[in-house]
């Protein structure tokens, strides 16, 4: 016989020995518990965020749906005055005030086709002064101020944009007034440039009619 054979003690030791395993393996199943219940923990949390999604969605719609209803009813106003501001145009004061004085009282299309006579040297501006005669009916002098033309028939065609944008038909020019600006220096201070504000005022054709009308 062995020494192991005589010793009592070496079964209860082996015993010991072995429990941790047993204890190992009945603990396995436990963390897979654990495992499934995280996986199904974060299915939920998932599905909430969808469904959360799903219901952000939904008012966004709902929202947007409302502000087209909002928007629906209200109409555009209709005005019956349209202007023109133009601030620090490069024009002579001088100028300036006798082409609004010379387009005053049209239409806008008959005022840019006279200006545009006046570019092709055609048509002369009545001024106040002593300026040379130039032909045309009650003028006695004028001139052709052909840049000072140009600028306010580009003037002209945004008031014309502006009296069709709010529909209205016949625009005739009642008010044009121009206005000194402050102007600019030359290089090194030598020459003063000439600026001036103008500001051109349309009204619909009838319109004026009636209120003439009403005065009488």
């Amino acid at each position: 016989m062995t020494e192991k054979n005589y010793n009592p003690n070496q079964k209860e030791r082996n015993a010991m020995k072995k429990q941790p395993k047993a204890k190992i393996i009945e603990n396995a199943p436990v963390k897979e518990d654990k495992v499934e219940e995280k996986v199904e923990e974060q299915k939920e949390n998932e599905e909430t965020k969808v469904s959360e999604e799903k219901t952000v969605k939904v008012d966004d719609k709902k929202t947007k749906e409302d502000k087209k209803e909002i928007k629906k009813p209200s109409k555009k106003i209709k005005k019956e005055e349209v202007y023109v501001n133009a601030k620090s145009v490069p024009v002579s004061t001088k100028y300036a005030i006798n082409i609004c004085r010379f387009v005053k009282g049209k239409r806008i299309g008959d005022a840019i086709r006279d200006l545009e006579q006046v570019t092709l040297l055609k048509k002369a501006v009545p001024m106040k002064g002593e300026y040379p005669h130039q032909k045309g009916k009650g003028m006695s002098g004028g001139k052709y101020p052909q840049r000072a033309a140009k600028e306010f028939i580009i003037l002209l065609k945004s008031l014309a944009g502006n009296a069709n944008n709010h529909e209205i038909l016949e625009p005739i020019i009642v008010e044009a007034s121009a206005n000194w600006a402050p102007a600019p220096r030359g290089r090194f201070g030598r020459v003063r440039r000439k600026r001036s504000h103008i500001m051109l005022k349309a009204v619909e054709m009838k319109a004026k009619e009636n209120k003439k009308e009403k005065k009488k």
